[in-house]
């Protein structure tokens, strides 16, 4: 069982005297052939029918897991960036504010506008949401582009329920389920 191995291959880190909390280690998810091969499917079948026609998810990690759900899916994949450079600006872009996030920052998120738009179904895919702040800013890019937003698959699930509820979130584990 997918869920189980996850558990299994999960770790905190210190990562120092200089943090004041422990931090999530996923490589070992990422090493796993097992779980690399049954993530995709796995958080595709959390919603098993809404028909994507895209899935996006949130730059570092999102853009191996987005990919892998799209897939699983039979849907395309739209990378979401942080702002923060031109090297990733290829063409024009729809940018959105998040709240603040677990650090207390708050970021600008966007993706290709010329890739979403009326008549697309919106999955939104990421390993672990917290407070959920990305994925409120591309709920707000979905909205906008005219776009059907579907729901947010995840592997974890630490935020509160209230932002459960908005991002129509379904995970795989909670941070209970975690050692």
């Amino acid at each position: 069982m997918l869920s189980r191995r996850l558990v299994e291959l999960f770790r905190w880190v210190d990562p120092g005297p200089a943090s004041s909390h422990l931090v999530s280690d996923l490589s070992g998810w990422w090493r796993d052939p097992q779980v690399l091969a049954g993530v995709g499917p796995a958080l595709a079948g959390l919603f098993p029918a809404a028909r994507p026609t895209v899935v996006i998810s949130p730059e570092v990690t999102g853009l191996l897991l987005g990919p892998l759900v799209a897939v699983a899916a039979g849907a395309g994949f739209l990378p979401a960036y942080r702002d923060g450079g031109e090297r990733r600006r290829v063409g024009p872009m729809r940018w959105a504010e998040t709240p603040p996030d677990y650090r207390g920052r708050q970021l600008r998120i966007g993706v290709d506008a010329r890739r979403l738009g009326p008549g697309d179904r919106v999955l939104l895919a990421d390993d672990w949401v917290a407070t959920g702040a990305q994925l409120d800013a591309l709920r707000r890019l979905v909205d906008g582009s005219g776009a059907e937003f579907l729901g947010t698959a995840a592997l974890v699930a630490t935020c509160p329920a209230p932002v459960a509820a908005r991002l129509g979130l379904r995970a795989l584990l909670t941070g209970e389920q975690l050692p």
